[in-house]
Formats: C-alpha cells, sequence, structure tokens
C-alpha cells in the first residue's frame, strides 16, 4: 500500500514538472521552436539543398556527352540508292543508327562555373543566415513586449487593490457620516478607471502573447497558460570578438560571385579542344522490289558502319564584341556588389551606435531610477507608519504605495530595456544572443 502511495505521489511530481516545463517558456525555445517551425526558413533551406544538388565540380563538367540517334525514313519517286549512291526510280525504306561522344579537353569555363557553383552554395547558406537573423530580431522584439506588460500587469494589479481597500474604507466612513457622499463618487470613479485600465492590460498581454506564438507558428497552445521566463543570463560586457553579420556576409559573397561572373565571361574569349567519337550503320530495303536479293537486317548493319575518332579545336576570332559587351556589364555588377558590401557595413554601424547611445541613455537613467525607487520606498514607509497611527487618510496613502509600485516598475522596466538592448546588439554584431 504504502509503495502505492509513493508511486502515486511521483507520478503526480512528474506530471506537474512536465506540465510546467510545457507552459513555460524561455527565450531560447521560442527562438529555436520558431526557427524549426517559420515556412521561410524552411524555404531557404531547400534553396541550399537545390544549389547543392545542382553544382558540378570540374571532373563532372569534362565528362564526355553521349548520344544516341535512331532514324527510319522512306523516300518515293526519285531517290538515292545507299548501296551505289546513284539515283534510281523507285520506293526505299531507310534505317540510320548513330552513337556520337563527344568531351572538352580543355574547357576553361569549367573551372569557372566549377568555382561559382561553390559560391552559389555559399551564397544561399548566407540568404538563410539573414533570414534567422532578421527572425530572432522579431522575436526578440515580440518577448520583450510581453515581459513589460507582464510586469505593467503585476503593477496595475497591486493598485487595483489599493483602489478597491480605498473604496471599502471610504464607503464605511460614508456610512456612518464621517465623510460626503461626494467623496465616495471621486472612489468610485477612481476605481472605475483601474479597472478599465486593468482590464485593457489584460487584453493586450493576452493579444501579445498570442501574436508571439503566432510568429512561432504554433496554434496547438494555450496561450493563457504560457509564462514567459526572463532572460537570466547576465548583460554582456563589450568585447573584442570579431564582426559577424550575415547580411555583410552576404553581401561580400555576392560580390565574390560577381568577380566569378567576369572570369566566366572572360572564358568565352578562350579556345576549347574537344575529342570526339562518332559510330555510324544504316539498313536500306527497295520497298517495289519484293523479291530484290537485299542482304539481312543485321548484315547490312555489320556491313555499312563506319566510326570517326578526331580532335577539334575552336578559337573564338569575332563575334561582334558581344563577350566584351557582357565582360564590361559584370565588371558594372561587380562595382555594384562592392558598394553594396560598405552600404550593409555603414546600416549596421548606425544601427550600432543608435543601440550603443540607447544603452548608455538607460544606464544613466537606471541610476535615477534606482534613487527615485529609495526615496519612494523611505516615503512609504513613513506614511504607512502615519496611516497606522491614523495621521493621515487611507487615499493619501494608497496614493504613496502606487507612487511606490511605480517607481519598482519604472527601475524593473528599464532592467528590462537594457537587457534587450544587449541581446539585439549581440544578434546584429554576432548573430548570437
Amino acid at each position: 500500500m504504502n509503495k502505492k502511495i509513493v508511486f502515486t505521489v511521483v507520478f503526480l511530481a512528474f506530471c506537474a514538472l512536465a506540465s510546467a516545463q510545457n507552459t513555460s517558456w524561455s527565450l531560447t525555445r521560442c527562438m529555436e521552436t520558431g526557427l524549426q517551425n517559420t515556412i521561410e526558413i524552411k524555404i531557404r533551406q531547400l534553396e541550399i539543398k537545390r544549389t547543392q544538388k545542382s553544382q558540378n565540380s570540374v571532373l563532372n563538367r569534362m565528362l564526355p556527352t553521349v548520344d544516341l540517334y535512331g532514324q527510319q525514313g522512306y523516300n518515293f519517286g526519285s531517290t538515292i540508292d545507299p548501296s551505289t549512291n546513284g539515283r534510281v526510280s523507285s520506293n526505299i525504306e531507310n534505317d540510320n543508327f548513330y552513337l556520337n561522344a563527344k568531351t572538352n579537353l580543355i574547357d576553361f569555363s569549367a573551372f569557372a562555373n566549377a568555382k561559382k557553383d561553390k559560391i552559389n552554395i555559399e551564397q544561399a547558406k548566407a540568404e538563410k543566415e539573414v533570414a534567422e537573423n532578421e527572425y530572432k530580431l522579431q522575436i526578440l522584439e515580440s518577448y520583450y513586449q510581453v515581459l513589460y506588460i507582464k510586469e505593467l500587469l503585476k503593477i496595475q494589479k497591486e493598485q487595483l487593490k489599493q483602489a478597491s481597500f480605498n473604496l471599502d474604507g471610504v464607503t464605511k466612513e460614508v456610512a456612518i457620516g464621517s465623510k460626503p457622499q461626494s467623496d465616495l463618487y471621486d472612489m468610485q470613479l477612481s476605481f472605475s478607471e483601474e479597472e478599465n485600465r486593468n482590464m485593457e492590460t489584460e487584453q493586450l498581454y493576452d493579444i501579445k502573447k498570442i501574436q508571439l506564438f503566432q510568429l512561432m507558428n504554433i496554434t496547438d497552445v494555450a496561450t493563457d497558460e504560457v509564462v514567459l521566463e526572463p532572460y537570466l543570463k547576465e548583460r554582456i560586457k563589450d568585447s573584442f570578438n570579431e564582426l559577424y553579420n550575415p547580411k555583410i556576409k552576404l553581401a561580400e559573397l555576392n560580390y565574390q560571385n560577381s568577380l566569378k561572373l567576369i572570369r566566366l565571361e572572360r572564358t568565352s574569349n578562350y579556345p576549347i579542344l574537344s575529342a570526339y567519337y562518332g559510330y555510324s550503320t544504316f539498313y536500306y530495303k527497295n520497298i517495289k522490289q519484293e523479291n530484290a536479293n537485299t542482304d539481312s537486317f543485321f548484315n547490312q548493319l555489320e556491313d555499312n558502319k563506319s566510326q570517326q575518332v578526331g580532335m577539334q579545336l575552336s578559337v573564338p576570332i569575332f563575334n561582334g564584341f558581344r563577350n566584351n559587351k557582357k565582360i564590361s556589364a559584370s565588371k558594372i555588377v561587380g562595382d555594384k556588389a562592392k558598394l553594396v558590401i560598405e552600404l550593409e557595413k555603414q546600416l549596421l554601424d548606425k544601427q550600432v551606435v543608435l543601440e550603443e547611445r540607447n544603452k548608455r541613455n538607460y544606464s544613466q537613467l537606471q541610476h535615477k531610477l534606482m534613487e527615485k525607487q529609495m526615496f519612494a520606498k523611505a516615503s512609504l514607509a513613513t506614511t504607512e507608519a502615519k496611516f497606522i497611527s491614523g495621521k493621515v487618510e487611507a487615499v493619501l496613502y494608497s496614493s504613496v504605495k502606487n507612487q511606490s509600485l511605480s517607481a519598482d516598475f519604472e527601475v524593473l522596466k528599464n532592467n528590462l530595456q537594457l537587457q534587450y538592448i544587449d541581446l539585439k546588439i549581440n544578434l546584429l554584431k554576432k548573430n548570437q544572443l
């Protein structure tokens, strides 16, 4: 019996722990889950696979191409007898078979295309990293919006309790005649405003949580039961790690790809050395002469076969300056891609400078807010002592307590804002939290 009780307790504890883990969501879990569910990231992953499958190595490009052709034809009237090459007046059935193989022994475009294919794969990976980085920034902003509203809701609930306490006190005093009816109207109005404000914040909190899970493409989670965990990691100090931003990396790869494109266009002016092999045979039959002495199908294929082996050198001489125009256009594309790198670096530098300035402003404000919080707590302590001794009214005590709660919220919100900016800067500069 004791074993059953112990087993039941352990089972219930495990279920409670599992339930808590399912309803508790951290920032890291939100990002990892969202990256797995986001369709855009899946599309980028498929694009990487497509690019990898499209890649051809130099050896693959140099492999021979082999083609087999078969042809059957009928000639009526005056035609050429394939056996004598003379013109005859008859109907001829003719079957031709060709086997051709060709390979490029020297082809500079094969090397240029193989290198360009490798850059294309890196580009596809970089595009995926850009999409992931932008998505992480969206998750980060949405996550902290929920945290802000969550803390605001806590403060407003405490203020609503104070408003309810004051309303009860004034109601009792009006009932015994120690306060006028107008004071009760004022307290009822104040309490109603607090109720409305609290309801609006609860609704906004619910909407923001739904938006966060919609951003992660999750629809089977009861957002009312979800609790977001604060990011417990300490604020990361500045380090001298190398800058790594996916947008800059993608711009650099685009520039490298443009250089490869210039080399590829230049190969159109280079010679190509090819080797080829050809095998052909045919079968013919005079249709009108049914009793003609015609060799069998396989005998004719054997007797009429011919083979060709050779090498071919193709040297471009003149093509209307089309290749030169393509090379010039590719150089312009390269110059444009190089400027895009500088543009992305400038945009990142400007964004980081603004975030660093915000970080410094919030850090300076934090000291003032903590000082205000200290004064608010001291004022609350003295006012509470006066309230207990009956020297101040409940309305004044409630007002001072609300000021203290608001000061606590301002400190907490400012600290969350500092944490948010640190994480945002890390994502911008290093693509990680």
